[in-house]
């Protein structure tokens, strides 16, 4: 019996870059890990990537680690990041072309084509992807599925996300740098949505914020479709950076510090009011002597002393900001403490303790941590959310919607790229 293929999601984040290569067991449907591996990010700022080259090395860095006896890696899913993609609704209306009035593909794809028109796109953006809100039959409204109804007048309320293209170009270089091909491409927040909310949650009313290093993704859903999707220049580096300068101390002491003894939300009672942070001891040359160690007065130079009090005032701040931009969007979009099944918080940047509490207080929804189901060999941890999502969004068996993918009249812009590109790879 032949094994099922291996599929690949590749998460190229602004901290770190991720690859996830698993194989769906046929009796369970569960994905079973084959590889998994991470690496520092580069070429990558605020989530976009910037310098293909350096990103294309680190790449190749992880694909060397594969092991010789795994079947190679060719294509891959990967995201898509940054402030610069926008969504925006639109109306289409068609009448019906068949002569028994049934709404036949060809009126589904006209409708899709004609919702792209007379939209006003920021310089060099094109419309990446389609989501379907609404579909109206003959005044009709709220259907789910149209075709193959009978009708004359066919209209579509939808959402269209457009991106910027440069920003597609550089990551598919990247990726056909380092030898794969690119499948397709999803944004980084409908990937970590796709891990961490089912079917039920979708069609209650929820939404997902994904808290990476440099950038918060926030969607919405609500009846099974999306709502909205944001993507703010802001996330747990932006902490980093605040308790450097707030402490004065250097980028790496105060990630250590993040990590170690940071908190927000509800403080809890110690009895330890300060916190000592050592720099390790290192070897250095004195009039050509090596001298291990650093002498007493060093170390207590080298020696931090803060309070957690004061580190939780600095996170407390950047943590707020991030909730208050989320809390912004849905109140733009009449969504304000009205989702049902609440928010699932996601990313890296929601390990913080208390973060949950801090959620709730300022969204007034329900709130929990969300982490991706149904992986076998695979760490639970809410920074894989947006690699896990784009291996799921493979399994989906739906046609896609996306304009550069699709393969639609001989292939969107970016399918030439991809065909350029490729040439130069060996």
């Amino acid at each position: 019996m032949s094994r099922s293929p291996i599929i690949t999601g590749l998460d190229i984040g602004s901290d770190t870059i991720k690859i996830l290569s698993v194989r769906e067991n046929p009796k369970t449907e569960e994905l079973e890990v084959v590889f998994f591996d991470k690496i520092n990010s580069s070429g990558v700022q605020k989530g976009r990537v910037g310098n293909p080259k350096e990103t294309a090395e680190k790449i190749s860095r992880i694909l060397e680690k594969i092991p010789k006896s795994q079947d190679r890696i060719e294509q891959v899913f990967v995201n898509i990041n940054g402030s610069k993609i926008q969504i925006v609704p639109n109306r289409g209306l068609i009448s019906v072309s068949r002569a028994d009035q049934k709404v036949c593909q060809e009126d589904i794809d006209r409708i899709l084509e004609e919702t792209q028109k007379n939209i006003n796109l920021s310089s060099n953006h094109e419309v990446f992807d389609i989501f379907p809100k609404s579909w109206i039959l003959d005044g009709e409204p709220e259907l789910k599925k149209p075709l193959g109804l009978q009708g004359v007048r066919l209209e579509l309320e939808a959402f269209l996300l457009s991106i910027f293209v440069l920003d597609v170009e550089n990551i598919i270089e990247a990726v056909t740098e380092a030898g794969l091909e690119v499948e397709n491409v999803l944004p980084s927040p409908l990937a970590a949505s796709n891990a961490v909310l089912d079917r039920r949650q979708k069609e209650l009313g929820a939404a997902v914020l994904d808290i990476g290093a440099c950038t918060s993704g926030l969607t919405v859903y609500e009846e099974g479709n999306l709502m909205d999707l944001a993507i703010f220049p802001v996330g747990s580096a932006n902490i980093t950076n605040d308790i450097a300068i707030g402490l004065k101390t250097e980028i790496d002491i105060a990630e250590r510090i993040k990590r170690e003894f940071s908190s927000c939300g509800e403080e809890k009672k110690t009895k330890k009011n300060k916190i000592e942070i050592g720099v390790k001891p290192v070897s250095v040359n004195i009039n050509g002597y090596k001298k291990s160690g650093l002498e007493k007065e060093e170390i207590k130079k080298n020696y931090l002393d803060f309070s957690q009090k004061q580190v939780k005032k600095i996170i407390e701040a950047r943590v707020d900001e991030i909730f208050e931009l989320a809390q912004k969007e849905l109140k733009k979009i009449g969504r304000q403490e009205l989702l049902p099944a609440g928010i699932v918080l996601t990313g890296g940047g929601v390990k913080l303790p208390g973060i949950v509490d801090v959620s709730r207080k300022i969204l007034k929804l329900p709130s929990r941590v969300g982490y991706a189901q149904g992986f076998v060999g695979l760490d639970k941890d809410c920074s894989l959310a947006a690699v896990c999502g784009l291996v799921i969004e493979s399994r989906k068996g739906e046609p896609s919607r996306n304009q550069f993918f699709s393969g639609s009249k001989g292939g969107g812009p970016l399918d030439r790229v991809k065909k350029i590109l490729k040439a130069f790879v060996p």
